[in-house]
C-alpha cells in the first residue's frame, strides 16, 4: 500500500509529494522546496520514516514544480524524470526566474524521459502514467490503481483546473484531457493536486464549475 505525504512548499504555495510503501523505497515528486526551512522539512520526513528515495518525478516543468530538484539531486543523487516535451518549458525558467524574484538553482536534465503510457515501479508499487497536457504541452499524472489516487499536477484542481494561459498552454486539451482521461477514472478516486487541496473525481463530475 502506496502512503502519500504532501509538502507545500515556495510563494507559489505549490503541493509536492513523497510516496512510500512498506518496502521504505520513496519517490519523490515535484519538490517545491526552496527556504531552507522547506528543503529540512522534506528531508527530515524521509530521514524520519527511513526512507529511500528512489526516484524524482516531475508532472511537468514550471517553476514551482522543480525548485527543489537541484536539492532533491545533491543529497539523494536523482535526475528527474519527466515527458520530453517539458525540457523546452524547464530550459526557459532562468530566462523568467529573476522577474519573478525568485533564486532559481538550475536543475539537473534526465537521462530518460518518461513516455505518455506505461507504468513506474518502485518498491512493491507501481504508479500509471496518464498523459495529459493542456496546463503545459507535456504534462503527466501519476496513478495508482491499486491504492485509488492520482498525483495530478497542474490538471485538476478542488472546483477548479490548470491555467492554460502560459506558453504551450491549451484550453481546450486541458478539457478534452480531463473529461476523457481523468474523468474515466473511479469516483472514489482521491485527486492529489499541484495546489490547493484534496478532491475526487466524482466530487468534480458533479461540482467543477469548469466542467459542468
Amino acid at each position: 500500500m502506496i502512503s502519500v505525504q504532501s509538502f507545500t512548499a515556495n510563494p507559489y504555495q505549490e503541493n509536492g509529494y513523497v510516496l512510500f510503501d512498506e518496502s521504505k523505497d520513496c519517490v519523490i515528486i515535484d519538490p517545491g522546496a526552496y527556504t531552507s526551512q522547506e528543503q529540512n522539512g522534506l528531508s527530515r520526513f524521509i530521514e524520519s520514516q527511513k526512507l529511500t528515495p528512489v526516484k524524482l518525478l516531475n508532472t511537468h516543468c514550471h517553476i514551482d514544480h522543480v525548485l527543489g530538484n537541484a536539492f532533491v539531486h545533491s543529497l539523494y543523487g536523482l535526475l528527474p524524470e519527466f515527458h520530453k516535451l517539458e525540457l523546452e518549458v524547464l530550459h526557459a525558467i532562468p530566462g523568467y526566474a529573476p522577474q519573478m524574484g525568485i533564486r532559481y538553482e538550475l536543475s539537473p536534465l534526465p537521462e530518460t524521459f518518461l513516455s505518455e503510457s506505461g507504468k513506474i515501479a518502485f518498491g512493491k508499487s507501481e504508479l500509471e502514467l496518464i498523459f495529459a497536457p493542456g496546463h503545459s504541452p507535456g504534462h503527466l499524472c501519476f496513478h495508482s490503481p491499486a491504492d485509488n489516487f492520482l498525483i495530478g499536477g497542474d490538471v485538476l484542481f478542488y472546483q477548479s483546473i490548470g491555467r492554460t494561459d502560459l506558453p504551450g498552454g491549451n484550453h481546450q486539451q486541458l478539457l478534452d484531457n480531463i473529461k476523457h482521461k481523468l474523468f474515466n477514472l473511479p469516483n472514489d478516486c482521491v485527486v492529489y493536486p499541484g495546489h490547493g487541496p484534496s478532491t475526487q473525481i466524482g466530487f468534480e463530475k458533479a461540482h467543477n464549475p469548469f466542467l459542468l
